[in-house]
């Protein structure tokens, strides 16, 4: 069996693509996988042996140019990708058995399976982007919502509008030269009726979110065997397990001073720092020893050793520091981040950061909350109760459409 796994996003978009990849093959499939082609996506992909399609433009390219992405940047964007998946997906799907899409709004995916006669299965690693009764549709390029309005119904009707305003005129024409329909709703239609949610049911239990037949595989991850660098082992040897500080593809442009503040903030509750830089760029404020830089490295091990994460929220990084039982303070950004956040604080895990901003005081607050004994046995409790068999059950689905989904 031969199947194509796409997406186009951050990493955490793009590694549980691998961790899925890697588990068909192990199950006796081939899988490849379209995304875009940052190198670091790449070079994540060679080290799993699995084969890269690059699909559309780099997302560095798009989110840390001077100014943050913008509304127009959005509607130039939107038609590209829809171009890219009707080119790059056609010839890579060609033989497949099953296509699934993931990342972001993926229009054009399930036209493609559809041209060729295959399996199209939509998958998300959260729910908050599906039509629903129990919250409003997030902010997304386009004609506001009055603000007056609440109604959930008329607000979701809102945001099928704007996915169309943003997609339609692309897909609908590469449909029609490729002799399909035209569509009404490009958004239900590529998130289909029986969309699939890769988070794991203790951290992320959102299945009755939606109303849709959504089916919940657990998380999706990549195995890594990796050793730490010798560098960060002799650091962690050293003292005290110190503080991971990194917001992985966030660019962070609203904290001026980020480092500094982080930096600062860890060193007044005792503990030493790791800094990833990431896409914010960040750097060291000064020589002292207590803090190490540190570059792509193995998370699952690191994490484990940590005294706590600070991060942006993302559902890699969520779901990766909550494995490893490692206390998290949560600096939410955009999208999902604030309910990841929510749901760290609600389980008692961690600290969710009030605000996108964070200052020496109200990151040393967050940071006092994630360090107590309390909040690390929680976080060792909570560790032993996530599923590890996301992938496999995600792959045996794939390889086998007969079989029943997991509940729960």
């Amino acid at each position: 069996m031969r199947v194509v796994l796409s997406t186009w996003g951050s990493r955490g978009d793009v590694e549980p693509l691998a961790g899925l990849a890697v588990r068909l093959r192990e199950l006796g499939a081939e899988a490849r996988v379209c995304a875009p082609p940052d190198e670091e996506f790449a070079a994540l992909l060679a080290r799993a042996g699995v084969e890269l399609v690059p699909l559309g433009p780099t997302v560095r390219s798009v989110v840390t140019g001077e100014r943050p992405p913008s509304a127009a940047d959005a509607f130039r964007l939107a038609p590209e990708l829809v171009a890219a998946r009707f080119d790059t997906l056609t010839a890579a799907a060609e033989g497949c058995d099953v296509l699934l899409a993931t990342g972001l709004m993926p229009a054009g995916a399930r036209s493609v399976a559809e041209k060729l006669g295959i399996r199209y299965v939509f998958a998300c690693f959260h729910p908050f982007g599906l039509p629903s009764r129990h919250f409003p549709p997030g902010a997304r390029p386009g004609t506001p919502p009055p603000r007056e309005e609440t109604d959930l119904k008329v607000l979701w009707e809102q945001d099928d509008q704007r996915v169309n305003a943003l997609y339609g005129e692309a897909e609908n024409g590469h449909r029609a030269a490729i002799g399909l329909p035209p569509l009404k709703s490009v958004r239900d239609h590529v998130l289909t009726d029986r969309p699939w949610l890769a988070a794991d049911p203790v951290l992320g239990p959102w299945q009755e979110m939606t109303e849709l037949d959504l089916v919940q595989t657990g998380a999706w991850f990549l195995p890594d065997e990796r050793p730490l660098p010798d560098e960060l082992e002799a650091f962690l040897d050293a003292g005290a397990p110190p503080v991971y500080v990194g917001f992985g593809s966030m660019a962070m442009r609203t904290s001026k001073d980020l480092a500094r503040v982080a930096i600062e903030a860890v060193r007044a509750q005792g503990h030493r720092v790791l800094l990833a830089p990431g896409w914010a760029d960040l750097a060291p404020i000064d020589d002292r020893d207590d803090c190490l830089v540190v570059g792509e490295v193995n998370h699952q091990a690191l994490f484990a050793r940590v005294a706590a994460v600070v991060h942006h929220g993302g559902a890699g990084t969520t779901t990766t520091a909550a494995r490893a039982g490692a206390p998290q303070v949560v600096v939410p950004q955009i999208a999902d981040q604030p309910r990841w956040a929510a749901r760290v604080a609600q389980l008692g895990i961690g600290a969710a950061h009030d605000g996108r901003t964070p200052t020496f005081d109200s990151l040393s607050a967050a940071l006092r909350t994630a360090l107590t004994p309390e909040t690390r046995a929680q976080a060792r409790g909570v560790a032993g109760t996530m599923r590890t068999d996301g992938t496999t059950v995600a792959a045996k689905l794939l390889l086998d459409s007969s079989a029943s989904p997991p509940r729960g």
